[in-house]
């Protein structure tokens, strides 16, 4: 009895360790979002990895600093941003992909919708977790 109850707590704190690192992908996810909608250069620079490779929906690709650049000057500008249906894919203790859904509204010559799928792919770097390639697709 000892060994099957032993057994089921020595599980349990696994499930629990396991599914961690999800929820701190999540919530740089989570982070990463806010800061699209609020931009500075510091908070996308703090969840962005230096190698990154940023896909538009229209085929656009942007490193780091052209992603920042593009949104901290107003060229990308986002109202609302909202994700949903969201699956994080933990490859590794380091490395995880995620698909969700975005809905939300940017301003350009006026405001226009956005409904897209998006596949992003984020590493632990430096102790917190950083977006390294996004690619989306409209929907």
């Amino acid at each position: 009895m000892k060994i099957v109850l032993l057994t089921l707590v020595l599980f349990t704190g696994m499930n629990v360790s396991w599914a961690q690192p999800e929820k701190e992908v999540e919530a740089a996810i989570e982070k990463l979002r806010l800061a699209i909608i609020d931009p500075t250069t510091e908070s996308l620079s703090n969840l962005t990895s230096r190698d990154l490779s940023y896909g538009h929906s229209n085929g656009l690709l942007e490193n780091q600093s052209q992603f920042i650049e593009a949104l901290v000057s107003g060229k990308s500008d986002f109202r609302t941003l909202n994700i949903s249906d969201q699956i994080v894919q933990m490859n590794g203790k380091n490395t995880a992909i995620v698909r969700h859904k975005l809905k939300g509204e940017t301003i350009h010559s006026g405001p226009a919708p956005v409904n897209l799928g998006v596949l992003t792919v984020w590493v632990k770097e430096k102790g917190g977790w950083k977006l390294l390639a996004r690619q989306a697709f409209k929907l």
